[in-house]
């Protein structure tokens, strides 16, 4: 990426209208620009600028790192692509601003096909940036780039330089409209070379600056905004910036991940959105989630995991012997959405009264390819009953849901040592299975489905809730470790050794709590873990159940799970300490904190606390639960919308800190995550003068023009 090209007539590869734009920092084409509120906002995070805005067919995020390893990209909802410059390391941590608001720009590539993008004006404290690479592609190639992994060859494009303007374009692989980037280097500073042959951006003579006009554009098809009046009732909590992250993730085709990664549809994340958010969503926005989950199920009934569309897609189809098409393809690798889908749809279509009130219509619209959504979601349903019918029939740990052939992921811990080496998730097997056959049951009993259900598929279901008893009493048992208080002196004192922080004080008693995970041969991985919160939200567990999930998790860090920066997602203690290493504060899925595991706690809680059934002891539990968590989601509420956050220990605390801001963190979060804004729909039980913790403590939310 270090070849370059010196060219006066530059402005040939895109037409002359963009050397114009790239000059003037005007748009080309009055007629084109958006129409519509503009949603304009920013956030801060781990050493990021994080600016985005969202105009009628204009959807950016621009994203500043400042660090020893800076860098600039701009992404875009459509086609999940983007634009991006990585710089070569800085000897000291660099700063970057946005000088200006990110203000939005139409353009045409030199076939006269319309370009969607942004421009702004940005600054870094230095006088010199040498540039390592740029990319214009997919942003799950550019995700493999930041990562350190090799891009395809036909996906890269090498710069034009004219002057202090530096410009790249190219089509996408396929020909389709492609993507195009021009950053100036203004306010007196110069474009060079260095001896490496590498572009180099320098601030003007007494600068300490270096000053940047940056312009990006795709050619992807842009997807159609859910607006914030189309969005959320008028329950929802006044987080100006959450709504803002689910509002920049909402369009009419699909409900994103999160940005800048993710920046497309993801399974698992949508279901467990939409069912944490749906009591402040309005309906169009809660039944296009469920659209893009039906309308994306295999022929089988499982659940489609990531999408891959655009430049990917058109590479991955090329590259399987599908043809030059850019033909959306899925990954169905994951288990844990299969069983998620029943239950979040009858919560929407049966215990919502919004939702069962459109239920017949909804479930009778036809999709792509005219199939209904009930006859779509029939096909979900079936699977779900022929997979867990073995267990039923004998409840043995070969007859759980097991990862897919060749897979070593399967559920939301979906990275490497997420499981720690098991095969079998307790989540899945433990709470989402039943969870999703009590749903099934609750269907067919409802007459919902009849006109979409034949004589197979009814027989298949018909025994959903006999399957379901059985699958909430035998499977968890199988999942139970316990701790003896001997065991516990020895295991937790040398694992804080290790980890560097206070043994605290030890349990006199047994310590209980569910594996993480079974190994191949059904046994236990001693991990303690947060999933049962899903049992909270999904299930409806006996005193017994409640109190092995609740009483150690709650427990202070290393006995249980809680810090002062939030509550954990996995603690190895009293596992091997061989597994010790692979469950770091540095490991995407070890000892951190995701801020929607937290916010399935406490609307866990809440629902358990709601039944009428539990003693007065349980309720207790349940409520000091539900105030100790809520605690330390305050002691770190700056970084709530983030996907996840880390800790280090030091003068007597624990501090929150932004995951990937360190040499050894396995990856970096997103700023901003869609099921990490589900605060939005839980009620705060500390309201002070009317206004929510969210604003006493933190100030200025940003802005959102509309």
């Amino acid at each position: 990426m270090k070849k370059f090209v010196w060219n006066r007539a530059f402005y040939i590869f895109i037409g002359l209208t963009t050397l114009l734009v790239a000059c003037s920092g005007g748009g080309n084409d009055d007629s084109a620009q958006p129409s519509g509120d503009a949603l304009a906002f920013q956030m801060q995070a781990g050493g990021q600028t994080n600016a985005f805005y969202r105009q009628g067919n204009v959807a950016a995020h621009l994203l500043m790192r400042s660090s020893t390893k800076p860098r600039l990209l701009v992404v875009f909802p459509a086609g999940n692509s983007g634009t991006g410059l990585w710089f070569q390391d800085t000897a000291q941590p660099v700063a970057w601003t946005l000088d200006s608001p990110i203000a939005p720009s139409v353009n045409r590539d030199n076939q006269g096909r319309d370009l969607y993008g942004i421009s702004a004006n940005v600054s870094v404290n230095t006088n010199q940036l040498t540039l390592r690479g740029a990319l214009l592609t997919s942003v799950r190639f550019m995700r493999d780039f930041n990562g350190g992994y090799s891009v395809p060859p036909n996906v890269q494009t090498q710069p034009v330089v004219n002057g202090n303007t530096i410009h790249w374009q190219r089509n996408r692989v396929d020909g389709a409209p492609g993507y195009a980037l021009v950053v100036q280097v203004i306010n007196g500073g110069t474009v060079s070379t260095n001896a490496a042959g590498s572009l180099v951006f320098n601030a003007a003579h007494g600068d300490n600056a270096v000053h940047l006009r940056v312009l990006a554009w795709t050619g992807e098809r842009p997807l159609t905004p859910i607006t914030h009046v189309n969005l959320f009732n008028n329950t929802v909590n006044p987080d100006t910036q959450s709504q803002n992250v689910v509002e920049f993730l909402s369009y009419q085709d699909k409900l994103l991940a999160g940005s800048w990664q993710y920046d497309t549809y993801f399974g698992r994340d949508t279901l467990i959105s939409v069912r944490m958010l749906m009591p402040v969503l309005q309906p169009p926005a809660i039944e296009a989630g469920l659209t893009a989950v039906l309308s994306r199920l295999s022929s089988d009934g499982i659940v489609a995991h990531e999408e891959g569309i655009g430049e990917f897609a058109v590479i991955d189809n090329e590259r399987n012997g599908r043809g030059n098409t850019a033909t959306p393809t899925y990954d169905y690798k994951m288990i844990d959405g299969d069983y998620l889908l029943a239950p979040v749809m009858a919560a929407w279509l049966i215990d919502d009264a919004r939702g069962a009130a459109r239920a017949a219509a909804y479930l009778a619209q036809t999709e792509e390819g005219g199939q209904t959504n009930g006859s779509r979601f029939v096909t979900n349903l079936v699977h779900v009953a022929n997979t867990a019918r073995a267990f039923s029939q004998q409840s043995v740990a070969s007859n759980l849901i097991h990862l897919r052939s060749g897979q070593i992921v399967g559920n939301w811990r979906d990275s490497t040592d997420g499981l720690g080496g098991g095969v079998y998730p307790y989540d899945v097997n433990a709470i989402l299975v039943p969870a999703a056959l009590r749903a099934a049951s609750r269907f067919l009993d409802s007459g919902l489905l009849d006109p979409y259900l034949n004589s197979e598929q009814r027989t298949a279901l018909a025994d959903a809730a006999q399957q379901a008893s059985v699958w909430e009493s035998a499977a968890a048992a199988l999942f139970q470790v316990s701790i003896s208080a001997a065991q516990a002196a020895t295991a937790v004192p040398s694992y804080a050794a290790q980890t560097g922080v206070p043994a605290g004080t030890l349990p006199s008693t047994t310590t209980s709590f569910y594996a993480l995970s079974l190994d191949e041969q059904g046994n236990p991985i001693p991990i303690m873990n947060s999933d049962g919160g899903f049992a909270l939200l999904f299930g409806t567990p006996s005193t017994d159940v409640l109190s092995r999930i609740v009483t150690a998790a709650v427990q202070p860090f290393p006995v249980g799970l809680v810090t002062d920066a939030g509550m954990l997602i996995a603690n190895p203690a009293y596992a091997n300490s061989s597994l010790w290493p692979r469950f770091t504060n540095a490991a995407y899925h070890g000892t951190v904190i995701w801020s929607w595991q937290q916010a399935m706690w406490v609307a866990g809680l809440d629902r358990q606390l709601a039944r009428q059934d539990l003693p007065a002891d349980i309720r207790t539990l349940l409520a000091n639960a539900r105030s100790r968590i809520w605690q330390v989601i305050s002691n770190a509420s700056d970084m709530r919308a983030s996907e996840m956050w880390t800790w280090s220990y030091a003068n007597g605390a624990y501090q929150a800190e932004a995951f990937g801001t360190h040499s050894a963190d396995a990856t970096e979060a997103n700023a901003a995550q869609l099921w990490s804004t589900t605060y939005l729909a839980i009620t705060d039980p500390n309201l002070r003068a009317g206004r929510y913790w969210w604003q006493t403590r933190n100030g200025h939310e940003g802005v959102a023009a509309r």
